[in-house]
C-alpha cells in the first residue's frame, strides 16, 4: 500500500504508487502510525534531492521527522509551491532567490505561503512561460511550447493548445523563474512531458 505522500500541483497529497523525480517536506505531517494528520506544519516547503552526499530519504514517515514528500518533477513540486532548498540545492536556491528578488529565506517562504492559500489569479495561458501549472476541468494542465499537458501521477498525457484563460496553479512569485528558463539540479520535467505527441 503507497504512503499518502504524493505531491499533486494543487498541493494535495495522495497516495499512489508512482514516486517521482523530485524529494522535498512541508515539516512532519503525519502521525506514528504514518497517517496525514495536516497538509503542512511550517511554512517554508522545499524540494530537494532524491541523493545528497551519500543520503537518500529514509523512510518517508519515520517517527519525531518530517514527512518525505514526492513530486513527479520540479514544475510540479513549483506549482504545489515548493522552492529549492538552501542545503541540498545551494547553487538553486541562490538562483532562484535572484531570480524572484527576494533575499531571505524567510520573505520568500511567506509570500508562497499567502500565494497557496489564496485564490488563484486567473491569466492568458499563450502569456505564461514554459512549466507554469493551470486548472481547466478541475485538472492540472503543463505549459510547454505552446501545448497544455495533462498532469497524472505517473506523467504527462493528452495535450491540447494553449489558448484561453485560466486559473494559474503556480505561484506568481516563481513565475521570474520559470520565464528566465529554470534548469536546476532536479529534473524539471519527467520525460514524459518531452515524448513527441
Amino acid at each position: 500500500m503507497p504512503f499518502q505522500n504524493r505531491v499533486t500541483p494543487l498541493g494535495e497529497l495522495v497516495a499512489t504508487p508512482e514516486r517521482g523525480l523530485v524529494y522535498g517536506n512541508r515539516g512532519r505531517l503525519h502521525d506514528a502510525d504514518g497517517r496525514i494528520r495536516r497538509e503542512w506544519q511550517v511554512k517554508r516547503w522545499i524540494s530537494c534531492r532524491l541523493e545528497f552526499r551519500g543520503r537518500r530519504p529514509g523512510g518517508p514517515m519515520a517517527p519525531n521527522r518530517y514527512t518525505g514528500l514526492f513530486f513527479l518533477d520540479e514544475a510540479t513540486a513549483f506549482a504545489a509551491g515548493h522552492r529549492p532548498c538552501a542545503e541540498c540545492r545551494r547553487e538553486d536556491y541562490v538562483r532562484f532567490m535572484e531570480l524572484v528578488g527576494e533575499k531571505r529565506a524567510d520573505d520568500i517562504d511567506a509570500v508562497l505561503h499567502e500565494e497557496r492559500l489564496g485564490l488563484k489569479p486567473t491569466r492568458a495561458v499563450s502569456e505564461l512561460p514554459d512549466g507554469a501549472f493551470v486548472l481547466l476541468s478541475e485538472e492540472p494542465w503543463l505549459v510547454l511550447g505552446g501545448e497544455l499537458l495533462r498532469w497524472t501521477p505517473s506523467g504527462y498525457s493528452d495535450c491540447r493548445p494553449a489558448s484561453g484563460r485560466a486559473p494559474v496553479l503556480t505561484p506568481l512569485s516563481v513565475l521570474p523563474a520559470l520565464g528566465a528558463g529554470w534548469k536546476g539540479a532536479v529534473p524539471f520535467l519527467h520525460p514524459s512531458a518531452l515524448t513527441p505527441r
